[in-house]
């Protein structure tokens, strides 16, 4: 085989990487997928703040036991690779390539300073793959890493605005990489207003209790059918080209299936719980925050079921999603009734019943047109691998670009909005008292959805074309540690108490972790459990790495 290229997407749900043939036409060769993020916790919050306490190092080499798993699986000889690029977020990139992150942790140059942070340049730039440690590639290759518009901003971003050619058009228009961070651009009159939550991973599939990543066996859609005793949700499922494919109609009560599908069902992903809740609210089975079901489970094909609780995660990130585009909005002067266009990225946004996503918030109700634009992250590093002026064509997007960035954390507008989205998911608030305080706050009502817009789906799939060798899918990216604790008593309290099955214990008392199922430093149920207090989750989290391959 002649000169290949690698494509990277460090996403803050999974890891996903492509191999291109630069000697044919740049053909994709294949493609490789982590089920989850390598290290631990629910969002990209959880992974900066694992960092900061276990130190860049070790993120750093959790990071890159992840990288080199995918390009692995990628199955081709290393020796050809003349080329890597890489996208994602600025704290992605900056623990893939080991710099400087505590300027992202905290806000206010005072602070920094006081600190003796020195915030990195974050501009495209061109290294050798001997200067990123740990990376299992032919020293001498090149490595493009994209830039970030300050840090607030990052390739991600930049990826979202530049793939959709939202800019590009002269029009109202909002973005969203709708995912567990929630990027999203809001472009009027070429200024861009920009900001990210980080909702959670409840929109892949994630802290939902039968959820999964967008993969074979994910439960995709859903569609309420029938006639009086007949009625059930009709099951859509991924099947091994990431195509969705008749599964069972089920009786949502008692589980019975009323019509056999083509394909079983091993979980449901975030487009089928948005899918759920919206043909749940339609029907009635859902009132919110509770289903109408005697035991508070909707069940699904092959045993598959969709909980009050898992109502509630993914209500709280669906508000979030709500309260950013309402944030945007009040930044720009304008009301949700004049945004024209939306464009959807991510798997999330590509799989998703665009209609569907409208009718619960996750788009804003006027909108005269639906773009679904796939994987812009992944997309824009194949460009990159494509032609090196990808590159530095972003870097004059970043340089040039009329930008406004929201911080979320720090907006009144959000925390009001967001809390009335709590309210309402969560509690039960009526809709009419939820645009009541819309009015008190002096913003302006939500627009119920009227006409129909009309749907544009660029891609059929968030990775269009996964090569010649297929999709390799690699559902054990975590590194695994262990530690023996000295006054260890052996009675498995921090195993029954970890809420992601991340720990087991083995027959000497050992305690091993696999870093991707745990919900990191901003959990630690492990070590409040342990009565001897002797479990102290940062020393097993920086003990030696287990293999796992």
């Amino acid at each position: 085989m002649g000169k290949l290229g690698i494509a990277l997407d460090l996403g803050t749900s999974g890891f996903r990487g492509q191999a291109i043939d630069l000697d044919d036409s740049n053909k994709i060769i294949s493609t490789a997928i982590t089920t989850r993020h390598p290290m631990p916790g629910a969002n990209v919050i959880d992974h900066l703040h694992f960092a900061l306490e276990v130190g860049l190092e070790t993120a750093h080499e959790t990071v890159m036991h992840a990288v080199n798993r995918v390009i692995d699986n990628l199955r081709i000889d290393k020796n050809d690779v003349v080329r890597l690029a890489v996208c994602g977020n600025p704290i992605q990139l900056s623990l893939f390539r080991e710099i400087e992150i505590r300027d992202l942790a905290y806000a206010g140059k005072r602070k920094l300073e006081l600190l003796g942070v020195v915030p990195p340049k974050r501009d495209a730039l061109v290294v050798k793959a001997s200067d990123i440690t740990g990376l299992n590639l032919p020293s001498n290759i090149d490595i493009l890493i994209p830039p970030a518009v300050r840090h607030e901003i990052g390739a991600d971003a930049l990826a979202m605005m530049i793939q959709s050619h939202a800019l590009e058009k002269e029009e109202i228009a909002i973005v969203t990489d709708y995912g567990t961070n929630n990027e999203m651009s809001l472009i009027v009159e070429g200024q861009v207003y920009t900001g990210s939550t980080a909702a959670g991973p409840a929109l892949e599939g994630q802290q939902i209790e039968d959820g999964l990543l967008a993969l074979p066996g994910a439960i995709s859609d859903v569609v309420y059918q029938g006639l009086g005793v007949d009625t059930g949700f009709q099951c859509f499922i991924l099947d091994q080209d990431m195509y969705p494919q008749m599964g069972d109609r089920v009786d949502p009560d008692s589980g019975k299936v009323l019509d056999k599908g083509e394909l079983e069902a091993v979980g449901i992903t975030g487009t089928g719980v948005v899918a759920l809740i919206s043909q749940g609210l339609n029907c009635g089975l859902i009132s919110l925050p509770k289903i109408n079901i005697s035991n508070g489970e909707i069940k699904l094909a092959n045993g598959v079921k969709f909980t009050n609780h898992d109502v509630e995660e993914a209500g709280k990130a669906i508000g979030a999603v709500r309260a950013g585009h309402v944030t945007l909005c009040q930044a720009a002067g304008i009301e949700m009734s004049q945004i024209e266009t939306a464009y959807m990225s991510g798997a999330s946004g590509t799989y998703v019943d665009a209609l569907k996503a409208q009718q619960i918030g996750m788009v804003p109700a006027g909108v005269k047109q639906i773009f679904q634009v796939g994987n812009t992250s992944l997309a824009m590093s194949r460009d990159m691998i494509a032609s090196e002026n990808a590159l530095w064509d972003m870097q004059k997007m970043a340089t040039e670009l009329r930008q406004t960035h929201i911080m979320f954390a720090d907006s009144k507008v959000f925390a009001k909005v967001y809390i009335l989205e709590l309210a309402y998911w969560t509690e039960g608030m009526p809709w009419k008292a939820y645009q009541q305080f819309l009015k008190k706050y002096g913003f302006s009502p939500m627009q119920e959805v009227g006409d129909i817009p009309q749907v544009i789906k660029t891609v059929a799939r968030d990775i269009p074309d996964l090569g010649i060798m297929g999709l390799k899918i690699i559902p054990d990216i975590g590194e695994r540690k262990e530690m023996l604790f000295d006054g260890c008593i052996g009675c498995g309290d921090c195993v029954e108490e970890c809420p992601e099955d991340a720990l087991f214990q083995k027959d000497d008392d050992t305690i091993v972790i696999d870093l991707a199922l745990c919900d990191g430093v901003a959990c630690m149920r492990c070590e409040r459990a342990c009565p001897e207090k002797v479990f102290n989750l940062i020393k097993l989290l920086t003990s030696e790495a287990k293999s796992n391959q």
